[in-house]
């Protein structure tokens, strides 16, 4: 660049001189500024600057800016991944189950494992490790926040911040807050399952102690060690399908028969079915059953007949039905008392033989497919059954207490009923005198 100022220079000097071009050859040389003519005026220009040095220069500013830049965000990416890698160890620690064998409780007998907090400062607690792992979230956001910031500045400041790394630090962060949330997620049904265990194991544990308060009230009371056979009763507390009673012995084929029992109910609607006896073919071949508003019905081969009695009021009553194959004839009982009559229910029609006998269930199938809405609640008592018709007299003495006549087909005893159903139980019967009405 020098050399050639010189040689304009020198040019400039040839010409100002006036030298005709002769087609001589001359040897340009620097003239000073001092040797020049007067006459030659020579405007000397500043010397241009290139546009490769004020590249050069905004270049050198740029990579200085770009280097405090980087420095500023290495340093605040070194705070990142130092806190992205403790909490990846937390996680590891959460995750992983505890390596420490179980150890004999010598003071209590039995093995026990030691507890130890596998999060660091994350409490054991459910609802603490999800608290702490939000606040943990929480800190990382607002990190990410003060990276955007220092974008931002780098951004105001011309130089960009790099892809490369901001991209990388989004997505560990997202996956991150991904295993997170897994965690949160998986605490929390773990939290629901232990919830849910510890409910059943307390209602198991609840249904077994009023089982065994139950038998021992029982048996406080004297149940199976009653004072005579015939006294007990059968109670069935609800209404459900699955109490009842069964009585072991079946009927005979029976061309009349007199059905008796003490009755004790205050459910409503309807009493329920006290007495169920069905045969193959014929589920309700002797029934007697009140269930909604009706009065109690007595069915024989499926025929019904409304009876005049009424046992709703929870107090004891003697109840006896009577019917005979001849015309259908019938007559109901209720406290000794004859309440009306009729003809024509089944006439003759002979009782089965081969059935089975179900105390608080109507069956729908022998012996079988109960309706909780028709089931007896309440206490049944000297259920006895003959295969004639009894007398007024023989009915009468039962139901004031001077005489008790056991069944000549099916008889009250506590070794002819079984009892099928937790709550249902056999219970001492109280005396004859306290269940009379007056009583």
């Amino acid at each position: 660049m020098f050399s050639l100022l010189y040689g304009l220079l020198c040019l400039l000097a040839l010409n100002c001189r006036g030298q005709p071009d002769d087609g001589k050859r001359y040897i340009c040389r620097a003239v000073p500024m001092s040797g020049l003519d007067a006459g030659c005026q020579v405007t000397l220009l500043p010397e241009p600057r290139g546009r490769g040095e004020e590249e050069e220069e905004e270049l050198r500013n740029t990579v200085m800016q770009l280097r405090e830049t980087i420095l500023l965000q290495k340093e605040t990416i070194g705070r990142q991944l130092g806190t992205i890698n403790e909490l990846t160890t937390k996680l590891s620690l959460c995750a992983s189950p505890s390596d420490d064998g179980g150890k004999y409780d010598r003071g209590g007998g039995s093995w026990t494992k030691d507890r130890h907090n596998t999060m660091g400062d994350v409490p054991r607690d459910p609802n603490g490790t999800v608290e702490s792992l939000g606040k943990t979230m929480q800190g990382l956001k607002d990190r990410l926040e003060s990276l955007e910031q220092h974008q931002m500045w780098a951004n105001s400041s011309g130089t960009p911040f790099p892809s490369e790394l901001r991209n990388l630090l989004q997505l560990r962060l997202v996956e991150l807050e991904k295993q997170l949330l897994r965690k949160v997620t998986n605490l929390e049904t773990e939290k629901t399952m232990f919830s849910n265990a510890t409910a059943a194991y307390r209602m198991k544990t609840e249904s077994t102690l009023n089982a065994l308060v139950e038998r021992i009230s029982e048996l406080e009371k004297g149940g199976g060690d009653f004072k005579s056979p015939e006294q007990f009763k059968l109670s069935l507390p609800q209404r459900t399908n699955y109490l009842y009673g069964r009585i072991t012995k079946s009927l005979p084929e029976m061309y009349a028969f007199t059905l008796c029992m003490w009755i004790k109910s205050s459910a409503s609607p309807g009493i329920g079915t006290p007495f169920s006896y069905g045969v193959p073919g014929q589920a309700n071949e002797i029934v007697l059953i009140e269930w909604g508003n009706n009065p109690i019905e007595l069915l024989i081969n499926d025929k019904v007949a409304q009876l005049p009695v009424s046992v709703r009021d929870g107090r004891w009553h003697h109840v006896c039905v009577a019917w005979t194959t001849r015309d259908g004839q019938w007559e109901a009982f209720q406290d000794g008392e004859r309440m009306g009559g009729g003809d024509n229910l089944a006439a003759w029609h002979p009782i089965k033989p081969g059935g089975v006998i179900i105390l608080g269930q109507e069956q729908d199938v022998v012996g079988g497919r109960f309706d909780a809405g028709q089931a007896f609640v309440g206490e049944l008592s000297q259920v006895n059954l003959w295969d004639r018709v009894l007398r007024p007299a023989e009915i009468q003495s039962m139901a004031n207490c001077t005489a008790y006549v056991p069944g000549n087909v099916v008889s009250w005893l506590a070794s002819n009923v079984e009892v099928f159903g937790r709550g249902a139980f056999k219970r001492p019967l109280e005396v004859c005198q306290d269940r009379l009405p007056n009583a």
